[in-house]
């Protein structure tokens, strides 16, 4: 009885790690860029998406979420330079949890 229990219960939540390791500071700007330009990328799809037919639609998430995400590029350009300034490498670990969440 308990072994068939275990088989329908559902795993609620997920680890991906994205990214692991140590990079020269060209290497971690590389990374760190692409990840934030894709999100950038997403948040203008879902804006432009939601204007699809309604020029007048509320983009007000979308839109303070690419500027949060435009000053954390340059947060972390800053913090990139100095690391290439001092002649230091630059360890990142970047995990995504993922978690069920019943609407």
């Amino acid at each position: 009885m308990a072994e068939s229990l275990k088989q329908t219960e559902t795993k609620t939540e997920q680890k991906i790690n994205l990214v692991e390791g140590m990079f020269r500071p060209s290497e971690a700007s590389h990374i760190i860029n692409a990840l934030i330009d894709q999100k950038i990328n997403y948040h203008k799809i879902q804006r432009l998406s939601l204007c699809e037919g309604d020029e007048n639609c509320d983009t007000t998430y979308e839109n303070a979420r690419i500027k949060e995400l435009l000053n954390e590029k340059e947060i972390a350009k800053s913090y990139i330079d100095t690391a290439r300034r001092k002649n230091f490498d630059i360890i990142i670990n970047g995990k995504l949890d993922i978690t069920f969440i019943k609407k």
